[in-house]
């Protein structure tokens, strides 16, 4: 007859690592978009989950004889599940801090759009295009293996038995919004200068010749140029999310407390 002892034991397992793995893997950014259907994102916690399994559960505490304690674990994990991918999701902000200047600089700041990143919210509609790129190019350049990478690194930092770690995360919940919001100024840094410059120039224009409706004229050469100038700088200012993704991603691999 064969015994299944086991299987309280490989469920109350399973499920511990799943809170957490599951939790995380709907807050990542470009694993955790709205945009991606929520049964395909849950089919793939339960199989990162199972992946997982054997390599994590010798690091982790045996099955409680008490139930409440079993809650308490649970609960725990869902925790540093939340705390972590609230975290990570930050890093997203810069692609809206860049479109929303962007799109005010270059006269677009009224075209607004729902942004498939940010869960459907209304945002000027370069942001979202920001946004929905930096989310293809993780992909493209295999940057969800990193926060994939992170998941498992995090229960080298963080064991279900360690305290939660509320002041650590509201330092590096501060950091990374700063730091999305400095990456954010500078990838439409080219786009400030344009501003004040064209500006500049509209209102000496303005004074030398004040019968010329000189706004009739600044709005559709402000929307041109700014458009010429996206499609130059695009490449640069991905990039320089992308190496800003990347870096916060390590950074929160070894954020600990």
């Amino acid at each position: 007859m064969i015994s299944l002892n086991w299987l309280p034991e490989t469920a109350y397992l399973y499920i511990l690592i799943f809170a957490r793995v599951g939790t995380l893997l709907m807050l990542l950014p470009a694993l955790g978009e709205s945009i991606i259907p929520a049964r395909m994102r849950l089919s793939f916690a339960l199989v990162f989950s199972l992946v997982l399994y054997p390599l994590l559960t010798p690091s982790l505490p045996a099955m409680p004889t008490d139930m409440s304690e079993v809650i308490v674990l649970l609960f725990h994990e869902l925790m540093v599940g939340l705390i972590l991918g609230g975290i990570t999701r930050l890093i997203m902000m810069a692609t809206q801090v860049a479109g929303s200047i962007i799109a005010f600089q270059t006269g677009l700041s009224v075209a607004m759009a729902a942004d498939p990143t940010n869960g459907g919210i209304q945002g000027a509609i370069i942001g979202s295009f920001l946004g929905l790129l930096g989310v293809t190019l993780i992909f493209a350049t295999d940057l969800h293996h990193v926060a994939l990478s992170a998941i498992f690194d995090s229960y080298m930092i963080f064991s279900p038995t360690s305290p939660l770690m509320f002041a650590d995360a509201l330092q590096m919940a501060i950091q990374s919004i700063a730091s999305a919001f400095v990456i954010g100024v500078q990838m439409s840094a080219p786009f400030i200068v344009l501003g004040l410059v064209f500006y500049l120039g509209i209102g000496i224009l303005g004074k030398l010749m004040p019968q010329l409706q000189v706004f009739f004229i600044a709005m559709p050469a402000t929307i041109g140029v700014g458009l010429v100038l996206i499609a130059i700088l695009l490449t640069m200012m991905m990039g320089w999310y992308l190496t800003h993704f990347e870096s916060e991603m390590a950074t929160l691999r070894g954020f600990g407390p």
